[in-house]
């Protein structure tokens, strides 16, 4: 099975299934067809994309994520399945039960594991990295030093040195919008393999917000958000500033989604390494392993081309 992230922004065009395909009509283009069990990721922003009651239920019931985009192409809205395990009553206990100190134990590896990416990003672009990999020594559990804040200062400070940026989740400048909409893709990825371990993306290790329904996605995404940065970086020194996302602008923060990861010495897709670490969390709740399954690299081998 391949994992394929839909991108329909740019026409018109009408979704509906048969024969378990996704049918897409368009006006002007031939009728085109995708089995929905290759969809991994599908995002709409186009205002006059219309889909039917079949299409939903059909991506849900192959563990599918439907994304809503704004006229800005960023992500506003998530529709995620519900029975993503055979037994979801059970999971969830084990994850709303699942005692602080654990919990606290468990964002420890997820910052330390994003620090090191950090890390390992300024060294392969600047053949430095500001000292994050002794940073992310120093995170405790549960991070009450916050370690994680002191090391995205250095980062950011480096990774667009000479841009005037500053992170903002809701800025809407060029570097941010860009960031925003790659993050969005990778939390429909994290997002969708948490569905698939029995656990429910609003129950967060660190991220408690009550009006996000999707905390432990942004939670387990943290490692993997330098595969954003890295492209961002490259598309800004390539382009400067653009008015708005262009297909090809997206199809390249995309690419990088669609590559391949070291895991245990096996080079996975992104679907299956976030799936590895969604398992390992249940896992390591269940008391049953002490580590997180997080890569070794979070830098794409190779890719795919989005539809």
């Amino acid at each position: 099975m391949s994992h394929r992230i839909l991108d329909f922004s740019q026409n018109p065009l009408r979704l509906r299934t048969r024969l378990k395909q996704l049918v897409v009509q368009s006006e002007n283009e031939p009728v085109q067809t995708i089995p929905l069990e290759d969809i991994a990721v599908l995002l709409v922003s186009h205002p006059q994309v219309s889909f039917s009651q079949a299409v939903l239920e059909g991506i849900a019931e192959n563990g599918a994520v439907l994304i809503a985009c704004n006229r800005k192409s960023l992500p506003v809205g998530m529709y995620v399945p519900l029975a993503g395990h055979h037994q979801p009553s059970r999971r969830i206990s084990l994850q709303i039960g699942a005692p602080v100190p654990l919990m606290k134990r468990a964002w420890q590896q997820i910052v330390k594991a994003k620090i090191v990416a950090q890390s390992k990003l300024l060294q392969s672009l600047f053949g430095f990295d500001k000292g994050l990999l002794k940073l992310s020594e120093q995170v405790r559990s549960g991070d009450p030093n916050n370690i994680e804040a002191m090391a995205a200062r250095r980062y950011w400070s480096q990774l667009f040195a000479g841009f005037n940026f500053r992170r903002q989740p809701e800025g809407e400048d060029d570097i941010n919008i860009r960031l925003n909409f790659g993050y969005g893709v990778l939390r429909g990825i994290v997002a969708r393999a948490v569905c698939a371990s029995g656990f429910h993306p609003a129950i967060g290790l660190h991220h408690h917000n009550q009006y996000n329904a999707y905390c432990l996605a942004d939670d387990l995404m943290e490692p993997f958000r330098p595969i954003v940065d890295r492209v961002v970086r490259e598309q800004f020194l390539e382009t400067g500033h653009v008015e708005e996302l262009t297909p090809k602008l997206k199809s390249e923060l995309i690419s990088p989604l669609l590559g391949r990861f070291l895991l245990n010495g096996e080079l996975l897709t992104l679907f299956e390494v976030t799936t590895h670490m969604a398992a390992s969390l249940v896992q390591f709740f269940a008391k049953e392993r002490k580590e997180l399954s997080v890569p070794e690299s979070f830098e794409s081998i190779s890719e795919e081309k989005p539809f």
